[in-house]
């Protein structure tokens, strides 16, 4: 397993683009200093020597070099030996919409970016706790088999979109019952669903699949996301219409999330832009039993940081013996003459 030791430091790679802009910035600056003094065409002819390809290389080269360091920085690091180890947890798999309709901003910055929010903070929270990651829309996927492994988690959640699934819907009876299935089958620790949506147009057995859960002792709580006033849903510059042109609204379907947490013996709480989802999650979680739950860990890592520590070097010597000026005597090489 790869991992960095400090992945802090990666939003340092935040400064390339700004250095880069900064440069760019710096070049059109010179071109219009030397546009005062006359036209660059003939300024060029009384600087022969200058060469702009050289300065643009080493610069790339010096900001190739900076990059690299950044991950030296951050400390790359490869599993060198895995052990089994038991924890005191349960677990917790996931649903969440990822609808057209979880794009509407009722909620800020939008449905499904607040439910990822909620997710991340929760995941966070979570110590030796297994976890799982299950998305639907009209269909239903596990995009995160459950795990113990909350980094992988909340790299799996950063990359969660509506493009996922193609087929459009909201079939919550057949996330449900994906998730019921889901869960480690030798655990005797707590086991608990997290449905996360707006609960609209459901097309199959929402609160059969809750009542199921619910008989083999797995908790459903629902977080309700939107506004029940509703809200359109973006496509682009625009909105998203129906075949006569008139606009969607999406509304969030409260009723029906509070009946799937009364089949599921959940709660039922709604997002909005406080922390009181969260916090309901983190409660509803620390009421669950916890028990010895075994999982495969890395314990060592080998540090990988010479390599690209190496590429830092040869990167800073290459921009070093490269001059700013035009090589007076290889000018005059002249190999395909």
């Amino acid at each position: 397993m790869f991992r960095f030791a400090h992945p802090e430091y990666l939003y340092l790679l935040l400064l390339i683009p700004a250095l880069m802009a900064f440069y760019i910035f710096t070049i059109i600056l010179k071109r219009r200093a030397m546009g005062r003094f006359g036209i660059r065409s003939l300024l060029k002819e009384l600087m022969p020597d200058v060469s702009y390809k050289k300065q643009n290389s080493k610069y790339l080269l010096l900001l190739g070099a900076i990059t690299a360091l950044i991950f030296v920085i951050a400390g790359p690091q490869f599993g060198s030996k895995l052990e089994t180890v038991k924890r005191q947890g349960v677990e917790i798999m996931v649903c969440l919409d990822v609808s057209n309709s979880m794009l509407s901003e009722d909620v800020s910055p939008s449905r499904l970016d607040k439910a990822k929010q909620i997710l991340s903070k929760l995941i966070d929270r979570l110590q030796d706790d297994k976890i799982g990651l299950i998305v639907f829309a009209g269909q239903a996927y596990t995009q995160l088999p459950i795990t113990a492994d909350q980094l992988s988690a909340k790299m799996f959640l950063s990359s969660v979109n509506p493009s996922l699934i193609s087929v459009q819907g909201t079939s919550i009876g057949e996330a449900i019952d994906l998730a019921a299935r889901s869960f480690s089958p030798d655990q005797t620790a707590d086991k608990a669903i997290i449905l996360i949506t707006d609960a609209e147009n459901h097309e199959d057995d929402a609160l059969g699949a809750a009542k199921r859960a619910a008989e083999k002792g797995i908790k459903v709580d629902v977080v309700g996301v939107g506004d029940p006033s509703g809200a359109p849903i973006p496509v682009g510059n625009s909105y998203l219409t129906d075949k006569d042109g008139n606009m969607v609204i999406t509304k969030l379907n409260e009723s029906l999330g509070q009946e799937i947490a009364a089949e599921g013996k959940g709660i039922y709480v709604r997002a909005d832009n406080t922390n009181n989802a969260l916090k309901a999650l983190i409660d509803q979680i620390d009421q669950l039993t916890k028990s010895d739950m075994e999982s495969k860990v890395y314990s060592e890592y080998n540090e990988q940081f010479q390599s690209i520590a190496w590429i830092v070097f040869i990167l800073l010597l290459i921009e070093f013996f490269i001059l700013d000026r035009k090589n007076r005597i290889l000018k005059r090489v002249k190999l395909f003459s």
